[in-house]
């Protein structure tokens, strides 16, 4: 009788993000992470479980929960999921992770950053104070003000200091500056895949071990 064999399964990882003006970007990243042997869930690629029963908000959100890993994008577009009176999906997406301490990582354009320094020296240094400016008109290099607000989410901005783990957001200007950090975090996919299990109810120690591995420490 032939032995049965369970195929095994591979880490997940969601990346979020907008996709206008990257999708270059996400097929970048999307390539690569599968190269590595990940399991990339990413609507732009359309490999985010849809169920017909659900708001599509909710398939996404269901996504962040359910996936190993969790890489976020933040770019000068807010995108265009957004009911109203809501944040954007990708907004979202992104509290979804933090409030999970999912093992993450995020990206932020350096518009958004540079957007953030700006503002907070013209005064406006809440997501409340930007909103009360109602003359932004939407621009090419920022299309709205809560970009800034999913940046502040990633670096667990008004967190004090010494709880703030979890914060590290990279700044990136070019496809190559995306491309080296996803490479030199993602590569080791083996060891990623043992910390995971070995410490699967602790993502504290997750977090950190990877972290650490990523940096060759």
């Amino acid at each position: 009788m032939a032995r049965r064999t369970t195929k095994k399964r591979r880490l997940t990882i969601m990346v979020s993000s907008t996709v206008y003006g990257i999708e270059d970007l996400l097929d970048q990243v999307y390539a690569v992470l599968t190269r590595f042997g990940y399991e990339v869930w990413m609507s732009h690629r359309g490999t985010v479980t849809v169920n017909s029963n659900d708001h599509p908000f909710e398939s996404s959100l269901k996504a962040v929960d359910e996936c190993d890993l969790f890489l976020g994008l933040i770019t000068p577009q807010y995108g265009s999921g957004v009911a109203k009176g809501e944040i954007s999906i990708t907004h979202q997406e992104f509290i979804r992770a933090i409030e999970k301490n999912k093992p993450r990582w995020f990206l932020a354009h350096e518009y958004v950053v540079f957007a953030r320094l700006l503002l907070r020296g013209l005064g406006y240094q809440t997501q409340e104070q930007r909103d009360a400016i109602t003359d932004f008109k939407r621009a090419g290099a920022l299309d709205d003000l809560r970009v800034v607000g999913m940046y502040e989410a990633a670096t667990r901005d008004g967190v004090k200091f010494a709880d703030r783990t979890g914060s590290w957001v990279q700044k990136f200007s070019s496809l190559d500056d995306a491309m080296l950090f996803t490479t030199a975090q993602f590569h080791r996919y083996q060891e990623i895949e043992t910390f995971l299990h070995n410490n699967l109810q602790d993502p504290t120690v997750v977090k950190s071990a990877v972290e650490a591995r990523s940096r060759g420490k």
